[in-house]
């Protein structure tokens, strides 16, 4: 079969033949026919991680947001047969540790990171192995496109579980999302039909007209404003810019603080500037909820002002992929049309493609979701 190879860090993926996989007992082979291309994909490219020891390695096969048809079957699976339709999430369990038997199989104690480690060969392949297929592999709706399940790939499930699971929006919460490419926009499209009021904010009026098209109640251009947090706060409480109540001090928002503010905070960038943005701009008891990882320069590590968040009472979460066991959920939602990820959709590309479409992400120069949808060339 056809695969994407990474063979060195920032270099052209290599398009090879390569050995198709066999399923274990356990598992099940799924013929690829759709398959998102995540910034998490570009990390891995770039070679990032190294400084929490989770670099991937070099000969690994990339790409975790597939979907498509059982093509083989393990001999001890019997609630999947050959021709399903599945969903596979990147974060896979092993279905018995104790995060998985309480639904958390999203921060499995011993389970694979698809695309992400030798162990588990990703999706930018014609085909790709799923483990313990019966607890990871998610049957799909007949109504639901392999194209909309890979745009819901890591960062539509992961924004979902972020927003409804972690930091529990609800109407009339706001919410500041900051950075707008797939992951934030996935999370505005979601905080709107959670009934929630969505801030957009990133650097680029595209991203912000596509974030309002998903439901933004307002947008914020970093590159106009003087300081991101006051205006995402003036713009939360109504109050006009320039007005002795805005902001805490004549220079701006220093934190949380008593003059208001959002509910819940979104970081999908994982920039130092996008992060700490994210923490200023809550109100007292808000919730911050990091989605983006940091890149090279922040190597894991970002200064917070940790004072203000202990005395406004500010939450911080992280939050990873979503339990594949609440994957309905979502897919109701799908369902009922009060959630569409195939709108985030903007590219659909080849297998040979997908090394420029990473290439481009270094100037985030992509917008939206992008999906390999021609794997066999």
């Amino acid at each position: 079969m056809r695969a994407a190879v990474l063979e060195g860090y920032g270099e052209p993926l290599a398009i090879h033949e390569v050995d198709p996989p066999e399923p274990a007992p356990h598992g099940v082979v799924v013929e690829v026919e759709a398959c998102g291309i995540c910034r998490s994909d570009w990390h891995a490219w770039m070679g990032h991680g190294e400084w929490a020891d989770d670099r991937v390695p070099l000969g690994q096969i990339l790409g975790h947001e597939p979907a498509g048809r059982v093509r083989e079957v393990g001999s001890r699976v019997t609630a999947l047969e050959v021709g399903d339709r599945v969903a596979v999430p990147f974060n896979l369990g092993d279905a018995t540790c104790p995060q998985c038997r309480n639904g958390r199989g999203n921060v499995c104690e011993d389970g694979y990171a698809l695309g992400f480690e030798e162990a588990a060969p990703g999706a930018f392949a014609e085909r790709v192995h799923v483990p313990g297929a019966e607890y990871n592999a998610v049957r799909l709706p007949s109504s639901v496109s392999a194209e909309t399940v890979a745009a819901l790939g890591c960062r539509y499930a992961t924004a979902f579980h972020a927003l409804a699971h972690r930091a529990g929006i609800g109407a009339g919460d706001r919410v500041a999302v900051h950075g707008c490419g797939g992951l934030g926009l996935a999370a505005v499209q979601i905080a709107d039909a959670l009934g929630a009021s969505a801030i957009a904010v990133d650097v680029r009026e595209a991203p912000l007209s596509m974030a309002a098209d998903l439901g933004a109640d307002e947008t914020v251009n970093a590159s106009e404003v003087g300081d991101v947090p006051e205006a995402v706060a003036e713009l939360a409480d109504g109050v006009e810019s320039g007005s002795e109540s805005a902001g805490n001090s004549p220079s701006g928002r220093s934190g949380p603080g008593p003059d208001g503010g959002v509910e819940v905070s979104v970081d999908a960038l994982g920039r130092a500037e996008t992060c700490r943005n994210s923490v200023r701009c809550l109100r007292p008891r808000g919730t911050h909820v990091q989605l983006g990882l940091t890149t090279a320069a922040e190597r894991g590590e970002i200064a917070l002002p940790m004072d203000a968040i202990t005395r406004w009472d500010v939450s911080v979460l992280g939050s990873r992929g979503m339990p594949p066991t609440r994957y309905d959920e979502l897919l109701r939602m799908i369902e009922s049309g009060a959630l569409d990820p195939g709108r985030l959709v903007t590219n659909r590309v080849s297998l040979e493609e997908v090394s420029d479409r990473l290439a481009a992400m270094d100037g985030y120069e992509t917008s939206g979701v992008e999906v390999v949808t021609e794997f066999s060339g």
